[in-house]
């Protein structure tokens, strides 16, 4: 008959978790909720640019420019390409200097 080798319990703690294993169980939930925060933070940067989106870099609202108002109307069809373009040549002789 074959004997049955007996292990402390101080050996099957050890082989199961190891010295500290249980710190590495709880660690690791947090490391990855802030992995994947951190990726979502880096892919909202770049789709927005430095001073891209609705903010400006000091957390202030962008307001939109007039050009940009009126570009927005026209491509949603809010205007047709006349009005559009008579309303751009008036903007354009109210500002300073090229754009």
């Amino acid at each position: 008959m074959d004997t049955l080798e007996v292990i402390p319990s101080r050996e099957v703690s050890t082989v199961m978790y190891g010295d500290g294993g249980w710190l590495w169980m709880l660690f690791m939930p947090l490391l990855w909720i802030v992995l994947i925060g951190l990726v979502v933070w880096v892919v909202i940067r770049l789709t927005q640019g430095p001073w891209g989106g609705r903010y400006h870099a000091d957390g202030r609202e962008r307001q939109e420019t007039p050009e940009e108002i009126l570009d927005r109307r026209y491509a949603s069809g809010e205007i047709d390409t006349e009005t559009y373009t008579e309303a751009h040549e008036r903007l354009a002789t109210r500002r300073p200097g090229p754009r």
